[in-house]
């Protein structure tokens, strides 16, 4: 009997760094891919005063409502402005509170 050790493919969102992963790691050819599927730029509104301008804007799924951004020891949610839906225009995304991460 051989054992496999190879993990299932992960499930990965759409945008720079997301849920704790950096897409800036991924290969040029899924960044592409994720164009032609209907990517958005967006844009992080509120939350703490100190998080980077990076993790603020975001390449999201257009049918992307939440957002949680991994940032000092916990998540940052953020949700999208049903108000701010511009073509040309980035997604808005409000913050809605702050989760820690459990140990």
């Amino acid at each position: 009997m051989t054992a496999s050790i190879n993990p299932a493919p992960a499930v990965r969102a759409v945008g720079s760094f997301v849920n704790g992963d950096d897409r800036t790691a991924w290969p040029v050819t899924a960044q592409v891919g994720a164009d032609a599927a209907g990517v958005v730029e967006a844009v992080l509104e509120g939350g703490p005063a100190m998080l980077p301008a990076e993790l603020r804007n975001q390449r999201v799924s257009l049918v992307e409502s939440k957002i949680k951004v991994r940032y000092y020891g916990g998540y940052e949610h953020f949700e999208r402005d049903p108000a701010v839906a511009l073509d040309g225009v980035p997604a808005v995304f409000r913050w809605t509170g702050r989760t820690r991460i459990a140990e």
